[in-house]
Formats: structure tokens, sequence, C-alpha cells
């Protein structure tokens, strides 16, 4: 736990100002994104403080396939059932405004604007799915 970090803080129920959506696991947390780039923007953030996406190791690969699964559960949930026009992705350091690990998903991906289109390009410099 980092208490300097935000995604710690709402991983523990911390700001009372995000609410948390629904989560089939107990390790992750997914919440709106407070600057939306489609009509569906989450995030999905493990409980437990990790950082980038640089620091992904092969045993991590179960809990961003659970990521995933909570991506495409919330939009479900939110009735977006077209799962060929979701964008799910991480942004690659130093582009990254907060170092807590943390999935984008994106839907449609087909609506997203000209910035977003920029700034969650897939397999970018910056944006990697």
């Amino acid at each position: 736990y980092d208490g300097k970090c935000p995604f710690c803080r709402i991983a523990r129920r911390e700001e009372p100002g995000t609410a948390l959506l629904p989560c089939q696991y107990e390790d992750l947390v997914c919440f709106r994104d407070i600057r939306p780039g489609a009509p569906h923007h989450y995030l999905v953030v493990p409980v437990e403080h990790m950082g980038n996406c640089k620091t992904l190791k092969t045993e991590h690969i179960p809990v961003v396939k659970r990521m995933m699964e909570v991506g495409k559960a919330v939009l479900q949930r939110n009735n977006f059932s077209d799962l060929n026009d979701v964008r799910m992705g991480f942004h690659w350091p130093p582009f990254c405004s907060i170092s807590h690990l943390h999935l984008h998903v994106l839907a449609p991906a087909s609506q997203l604007g000209f910035l977003s289109r920029l700034v969650y390009r897939i397999n970018s410099y910056w944006f990697i799915t």
C-alpha cells in the first residue's frame, strides 16, 4: 500500500468520490475513468500496489487475464455487448500518469474521438494492448 498513490486509496475505499463498480475478484477493483476517452471508459486496478506495465513478469499473466475478464464483465453489465469493438491496454512509461498498474477498458473503440485515437492507439510508443 502506498498512501500517496491515488489508485491504492481508491482500492481501499479511501476516496469517497470514486464509486467502485461490481467486480468478481477481491484482488481487483473497477471504476470509471475521470477523463473518459470513449462512452464506456473504465479502469481495472489491482488492490495491491503494483508498478506499471513495464514491471510485469510471466507470473503476472493470471492477474492481467483477470483484469481483462473484469473489463469485459463491466462492459456487459453496462449493456455493451460487442466485444469486438473494445480497446484494452496499458499506457507505457513514461506516458502513464499514475505508476500503479491499471488496465484501460474503452468501448466502443469505433467511437473514440480524434485525441483518444491518438492517446489509446494500438501498440504505439505510449499504449500497449
